[in-house]
């Protein structure tokens, strides 16, 4: 094919304007946020709390894989590991850090970075361990989400009381790993001290340690057992309300879920709706928000849920005032 002086130049100028044509496109398409989710827990039965906060991020405008990217760092409860995970995602210079599984994530994005915003969402006193100066105004670089889940150990003995009201020894599920541990078992026992009931602590630091501390558990002749806000009790609840029925040990939980699985009583904050909420927050803080004017949120109310189909399989008569009470009964 011949072409002319001028017919080269507009064949020119198409081949110009075709090559220009890929990069308008990618141009168009909607810019990537990428997003680092450190983790205290593992993958394995926790991929509920990571949905919840997924969806927040929906509601706020981004979707995985659409036009967001997330980096995912689990420690597998190995605490030790978080601070070189924390660094890892700040070295990825991702465009905002969430924790969550325990406060522990959060203490440790917070050591790894002043200028990249982070965003919480766990059980803990935030201003009890230094990551945020007041709840209504954060300061510095973080914010998120308080579940107030960890402080609610004392109202957990007086229900179990009330609910079984031959207590005298309690079991208490924790992890020496988590910081809320030892502080919250405290509470517990002085809770219970003023009303005669003797608290025992039970630790468990990851799944295998479960079976023994059940069998330990059947060795203290309790009343009924409390579990301890942690994310490895949280990925772990279907084994632990399997176990609670095998020893047929009446049994307080914090969630709602464990209840529905078999559990006799739960009481505490809807976790799902607050790690939606922490979902949102990141993608408000994507958006241009500053993590030191958002608010921590908190729970404005807690539930009571109660199975009673568990209940008389466990031989216990609920009272009708605590039924009354209940947000939710299970039969």
């Amino acid at each position: 094919m011949v072409l002319g002086r001028a017919n080269r130049r507009a064949f020119i100028a198409g081949l110009g304007g075709a090559a220009a044509w890929p990069l308008v496109a990618r141009a168009q398409q909607p810019a990537t946020a990428i997003v680092g989710f450190l983790i205290s827990a593992s993958a394995q039965g926790y991929a509920r709390p990571v949905a919840d906060i997924r969806d927040g991020l929906k509601d706020a405008g981004y979707v995985e894989g659409r036009n967001l990217a997330i980096e995912y760092r689990w420690a597998d409860y190995q605490y030790d590991r978080l601070p070189a995970l924390a660094t890892d995602l700040v070295e990825r210079q991702v465009a905002v850090i969430l924790t969550t599984g325990s406060v522990v994530s959060a203490i440790a994005a917070k050591l790894a970075t002043t200028t990249i915003p982070i965003v919480f969402a766990n059980g803990s006193d935030p201003v009890k361990f230094g990551l945020v100066a007041s709840l209504s105004r954060p300061g510095g670089n973080i914010t998120g989400v308080s579940f107030y889940n960890s402080a609610l150990g004392p109202k957990r003995i007086e229900l179990l009381r009330e609910i079984i009201p031959n207590t005298t020894v309690v079991a208490v599920l924790a992890n020496p790993n988590n910081p809320n541990a030892e502080p919250d078992t405290k509470e517990m026992r002085d809770a219970g001290q003023r009303i005669g009931v003797r608290v025992e602590v039970v630790n468990a630091v990851d799944e295998p340690d479960l079976d023994a501390a059940f069998a330990k558990i059947a060795q203290l002749g309790v009343n009924a057992l409390i579990v301890h806000v942690d994310a490895l009790f949280q990925a772990q609840s279907k084994k632990i309300v399997r176990l609670a029925q095998q020893y047929a040990v009446p049994s307080m939980y914090a969630q709602r879920d464990t209840v529905l699985a078999g559990g006799l009583i739960s009481y505490g904050t809807d976790i799902s709706e607050m790690d939606r909420q922490a979902g949102i927050y990141v993608g408000r803080i994507l958006k241009g928000a500053r993590p030191a004017e958002l608010p921590v949120l908190q729970p404005t109310r807690f539930k009571l849920v109660v199975n009673l189909k568990t209940a008389k399989t466990l031989g216990l008569t609920v009272p009708e005032s605590f039924l009354l009470r209940a947000d939710e009964v299970i039969e």
